[in-house]
């Protein structure tokens, strides 16, 4: 199975586990967007909608795209109030077909890096009219919160997860690069531009063992190092935190236009 592929084993853990994004994020989209209630937008990865809810809510005209049938449903379920503005196909981006009338705006948070490298830009561009924004959310875990937590917690990831490589450290968000060289090199979009955005969220620790299991690296352990891993950092948490860690999240907004075409 591949590894994009393990989020929809279990689409309501997902939902519930994973931590969203901040408002301040999405007026931002809109302002340097220029999208307004109707603009028309096509999101890559809707994953249960956690985005998508937020364009829905702005009055655009949602059509999404998600790899994962589970994890559609649930979006599904989430954006039923919004009835015919959203609607959610399900289909890998790089196969599903384009459709005539372009977007406004192509929107993908925290899902442009699982799609094929030699398929994501050049298709968004192909989906935009001219003008129209391909906007591109990342989702980083920064130095921040409880450091001396996350510092322990890599002699449990060391000890069940032999992908863990020995001296791995968060980064302050001013160390995280910003990279535009895949739009760049297209000739097809105008100057990039960044917004960064950090936040810390609280955990107690079984709401932060839910997180854990919604990655994709996690899910791909086996079950014995998944339960061990996962028991190391409880015994942590519990003994060392008293129950409740808290992580600093980067999301990072990158934005560029479509030009016109020569």
């Amino acid at each position: 199975m591949e590894l994009r592929a393990t989020f929809d084993q279990d689409a309501d853990l997902y939902d519930r586990a994973r931590p969203g994004y901040p408002d301040e994020l999405f007026q931002d989209l809109a302002r340097l967007g220029r999208l307004g209630a109707g603009s028309r937008v096509l999101e890559i990865g809707v994953g249960t909608g956690q985005a998508t809810v937020a364009l829905a809510a702005r009055g655009y005209r949602v059509v999404g795209v998600e790899l994962g049938s589970a994890l559609a449903a649930v979006a599904r379920r989430r954006l039923a109030a919004y009835g015919d503005a959203v609607e959610i196909h399900v289909s890998p981006f790089e196969a599903w077909p384009l459709p005539t009338e372009p977007f406004d705006a192509v929107v993908a948070a925290t899902s442009f890096h699982w799609v094929d490298p030699g398929v994501r830009v050049r298709k968004a561009a192909d989906a935009l009219r001219p003008g129209g924004v391909l906007a591109t959310i990342s989702t980083d875990h920064v130095a921040g919160g409880d450091e001396a937590f996350f510092a322990a917690a890599q002699e449990c990831y060391l000890r069940w997860d032999q992908a863990t490589e020995p001296g791995l450290r968060l980064l302050p968000a001013s160390e995280m690069p910003s990279d535009s060289e895949e739009i760049d090199v297209t000739g097809r979009f105008g100057p990039v531009s960044f917004r960064r955005y950090e936040w810390e969220r609280t955990y107690s620790t079984d709401a932060y063992l839910e997180v854990l299991r919604t990655y994709s690296g996690h899910r791909a352990l086996p079950p014995a190092d998944l339960d061990g891993l996962l028991g190391c950092i409880r015994e942590l948490i519990d003994a060392g935190y008293g129950g409740h860690i808290t992580k600093r999240y980067l999301n990072q907004l990158r934005l560029a236009a479509r030009l016109p075409e020569r």
